[in-house]
């Protein structure tokens, strides 16, 4: 099985695991707010975080499929080697902002609120650990578009 395929079951499995979670803490945080009439405390707190980890895995997920969003006018009516060559720009644009934005942006916001040690109020948990959802999908998408890279190289088109 290539790295590609591992990736993306791993990327796909950890996408259901969280929604999953996501949609029983939201049941959860319903039921305890309106029919036991004790509100939960760290509900709320979870779900937030719960879908910033689904928003940026879930895009990284989506490059992976090529099915993230884009404006495909111009692509669709190239042919060949200027249709390639405009999708290498693409995905090099992709990767220049994955890796500034995305990856070192991230890494210094993990490093920042690790070292100023911030929890979060309800879960108690450093908010570090949240944030490395945002590198962490960085890599991914990283890794996504230097390989359709690649393989848009390795297409002989006329």
């Amino acid at each position: 099985m290539t790295l590609r395929k591992n990736i993306d079951k791993i990327l796909g499995f950890l996408l259901i695991v969280l929604m999953i979670v996501l949609v029983v803490d939201v049941v959860w945080q319903v039921l305890a707010r309106y029919v036991v009439k004790s509100p939960s405390s760290f509900t709320d707190e979870l779900a937030r975080f719960l879908l910033i980890w689904v928003g940026l895995f879930g895009s990284a997920y989506a490059v992976g499929k090529k099915k993230h969003l884009a404006i495909d006018i111009l692509p669709s009516k190239l042919k060949g080697i200027k249709k390639r060559n405009l999708l290498i720009f693409i995905n090099i644009l992709i990767i220049l902002f994955s890796v500034s934005i995305l990856v070192a942006g991230g890494i210094r916001l993990v490093y920042i609120t690790l070292t100023l040690e911030q929890i979060s109020p309800a879960l108690r948990i450093p908010l570090g650990y949240i944030y490395l959802a945002v590198p962490l999908s960085g890599l991914f998408i990283l890794y996504y578009c230097v390989e359709e890279i690649l393989e848009l190289l390795k297409t002989t088109t006329d």
